[in-house]
């Protein structure tokens, strides 16, 4: 049977990777949706594998950490 693309084996460590970002820059997932002018469920959905995260999505939750995206994909990457 096939599965989301969120749920496949090497998608797993994503949503990990952004909850890690996102509290390493000290924010709730409600004040990093109003940064990203999301709905905090849609927060809790990419941390928890519910909704996949596309290049500019990462981008913006990055920005929003005040991370560098490329330095950021790079070191998860390297995991």
């Amino acid at each position: 049977m096939a599965r989301k693309a969120q749920q496949q084996p090497h998608y797993r460590q994503i949503p990990q990777f952004l909850r890690s970002l996102r509290e390493g820059a000290g924010l709730t997932q409600r004040q990093l949706a109003a940064r990203l002018k999301r709905r905090q469920s849609w927060v809790f959905n990419c941390e928890s594998s519910n909704r996949r995260v596309d290049l500019m999505e990462f981008v913006l939750w990055t920005r929003a950490c005040d991370k560098d995206p490329v330095k950021t994909l790079a070191k998860l990457l390297d995991q």
